[in-house]
């Protein structure tokens, strides 16, 4: 784990250097044209370099350990991150766009259309391969911070692709308003952009389910259930950044020890570590099973049955998720 927040680190660093050099080039670019769509980029540029260390220092507070005033880590800040970051983009979009619509009425001339080709088409491709670089670790990594800075830059790199087509369009027609349609276009992208990165980290803060994950975990349970485990509810994961934290209860039978139970928990904890990450901190709580559990319980070597087995339950993510144990309506 230690090792992964490292490497991410390291990679924000490697991003925000990135940025800076492709900052500068995008404004040589502007300056040397006057291209209001050159400046949509050159602006974006801005806010990944700004939201680029805001960003590393989210990944060097949420690498530190554990404390008596966040017992849980530190990873939410991550999601703050997030959220500034997809808040600037926001800004510069809106930004682009009002400016943009000011120069389509007060046109300014263009100049060294063909240098600035040149420019953006470098800077966006070094941009995509940089944010495909930082998305894949980030998912490698469960670093929110890295995956939403991956995504921008690519969403940047895609930007700059419609931008040079609108750059080679008033580059062979000579229609000056032609940049500032492009530009006001690619504004709102950038807002679009900014508003999904936003919504993703709020959902992160308020803890809203990720059903994606649970379907995952549900499915992983399913596959492996052992005699003891009757049913498992209430199952809920909560992210702090990389760290997941799950809780869930486990039904078993009423009659196995402390120890016996205890160790039913380790195994259920050893296989979702195993299959879906090893850093998942496990909250499992065990409950004793009622005679309801019986008509779905398949453990043959039962002497306290009340009631004969019928059919086994699969574990359906509906029913996971719920505060209710498995049984036969």
């Amino acid at each position: 784990m230690l090792k992964g927040l490292s490497e991410n680190i390291r990679l924000q660093m490697l991003v925000v250097t990135v940025g800076g050099i492709l900052l500068v080039t995008k404004f040589v670019a502007y300056f040397l044209t006057n291209s209001n769509a050159i400046l949509t980029d050159a602006l974006e540029s801005v806010i990944n370099v700004v939201a680029g260390l805001f960003s590393l220092y989210s990944l060097v507070i949420s690498a530190r350990p554990k404390d008596e005033n966040h017992p849980y880590g530190h990873g939410k800040i991550e999601f703050i991150a997030s959220s500034v970051e997809g808040s600037l983009i926001i800004v510069a979009g809106v930004f682009i766009i009002i400016k943009s619509i000011f120069n389509f009425f007060n046109p300014v001339e263009l100049r060294q259309l063909d240098l600035g080709i040149l420019l953006i088409t470098m800077s966006g491709v070094v941009n995509f391969a940089t944010g495909y670089v930082a998305e894949k670790k980030g998912r490698d990594n469960n670093s929110m911070v890295l995956v939403a800075g991956g995504r921008h830059l690519k969403t940047d790199a895609y930007s700059t692709a419609g931008i040079l087509v609108g750059l080679l369009l008033i580059y062979l027609t000579r229609l000056v308003w032609l940049d500032s349609i492009v530009a006001v276009v690619f504004g709102g992208i950038i807002c679009y952009s900014g508003l999904k990165i936003t919504r993703t980290s709020v959902a992160g803060i308020m803890d809203e389910a990720d059903y994606d994950l649970l379907k995952r975990i549900v499915q992983v349970l399913n596959d492996n259930r052992r005699d003891n485990w009757i049913d498992i509810h209430n199952l809920r994961v909560i992210k702090y950044g990389a760290k997941l934290h799950i809780d869930c209860h486990l039904t078993v039978p009423w009659y196995l020890t402390v120890l016996e139970a205890h160790d039913e928990v380790d195994e259920l904890s050893r296989l979702v570590r195993e299959n879906i990450d090893p850093s998942i901190e496990l909250f499992i709580h065990t409950d004793p099973c009622v005679e309801l559990s019986c008509t779905v319980c398949g453990k043959s070597a039962c002497s306290s049955r009340k009631a004969d087995f019928r059919e086994r339950v699969e574990w359906e993510f509906e029913k996971v998720i719920a505060d209710k144990k498995h049984g036969l309506q």
